[in-house]
C-alpha cells in the first residue's frame, strides 16, 4: 500500500481554503487522501439563496463534495456536528469517532488546524484541533477504545500555521512552522475548489487579493511524530516516509 494522508476540518471550505495545496500536491504524487469535515456549515455568515439552515447545510454538503473532487481527494465524509457549537460537543465521544476513522484508514500523516483557531481564530477550528490531537494519540493506544479496531500509529501530526494575519480579524498566535509547502503548481486548483463553494461567493471575492499575495505557500507545524527529534525545516510532509 502507498502513502496515506488524513485531513480533519470543521467546515465545508476549510479543506480548500486552508489545506487545498497540501491535498492537491498529495493527490498529484499518488498519495491516498481522505478529508473528514465535522459540520455542514449552517452557521455561515454567507448563505447563498438558502431559505433555512437545513437548506444551507444541504448546499454546503454538495459544495464540499465538489471541492474535494477538484482537489483530487479520494475519500471524503461530512459528519453531523453543529456548526459554531463544537466547543459543546462531548469530547470523549467526538474523539472516539475520529479514533475509529484513523484506525480504519491508517494514515501516515494527519493534518488539522492549530489550536490558535487559524487566521480567523474560529473556535470550531480550535476544537477540531483538540479532537484530532487526542484521536491521533489515542488511536495508537491499546487502552483507548479497544472496541474500535486494531490500533494505528500515524507517523506525523501537523497543525496548520500561517505567515500572515487577516485584516479586521482577531490576531491569532500561530505556532512557528516546520514545513513550508510550495503550492504554486496547484494554486489554480485550490482556487477553483474554493469557487465550488458557491454559497460562499462573497468570501471567495473578499479573499482573492489575500490568495494573490500569500497563496503561493502553505505552512504547517509538526505537532507529533513517532520518534523523538529536534524540530527541523522541511518542504515535504512525507519526507523519509515509505508506503
Amino acid at each position: 500500500m502507498g502513502l496515506r494522508l488524513l485531513c480533519i476540518v470543521a467546515h465545508p471550505d476549510d479543506e480548500c481554503f486552508a489545506f487545498g495545496g497540501a491535498l492537491a500536491l498529495a493527490a498529484d504524487r499518488g498519495v491516498e487522501t481522505t478529508v473528514i469535515c465535522l459540520t455542514d456549515g449552517q452557521a455561515a455568515t454567507y448563505r447563498g439563496d438558502a431559505a433555512s439552515g437545513e437548506e444551507l447545510g444541504r448546499m454546503r454538503r454538495q459544495e464540499f463534495v465538489a471541492s474535494c473532487q477538484v482537489l483530487g481527494v479520494d475519500h471524503y465524509e461530512l459528519l453531523d456536528y453543529q456548526d459554531a457549537q463544537l466547543e459543546f460537543a462531548n469530547f470523549s465521544h467526538t474523539a472516539a469517532r475520529l479514533v475509529e476513522k484513523i484506525r480504519a484508514f491508517r494514515p501516515h500523516v494527519v493534518l488539522t488546524f492549530g489550536q490558535d483557531g487559524a487566521v480567523n481564530t474560529h473556535p470550531d477550528h480550535t476544537m477540531v484541533s483538540c479532537f484530532t490531537s487526542a484521536a491521533f494519540h489515542w488511536a495508537a493506544s491499546a487502552k483507548r477504545f479497544p472496541e474500535l479496531g486494531p490500533t494505528h500509529t500515524a507517523a506525523r501530526l501537523y497543525f496548520l500555521s500561517t505567515n500572515f494575519f487577516m485584516e479586521g480579524r482577531p490576531t491569532p498566535l500561530p505556532a512557528p512552522w516546520t514545513a513550508a509547502l510550495d503550492v504554486r503548481s496547484v494554486l489554480a486548483r485550490k482556487q477553483e475548489a474554493f469557487r465550488r463553494h458557491v454559497s460562499q461567493a462573497p468570501l471567495v471575492e473578499q479573499t482573492k487579493s489575500m490568495f494573490e499575495r500569500y497563496g503561493k505557500a502553505e505552512f504547517y507545524t509538526l505537532a507529533a511524530a513517532t520518534e523523538p527529534q529536534p524540530a527541523e525545516q522541511v518542504t515535504d510532509l512525507f519526507a523519509g516516509l515509505e508506503g
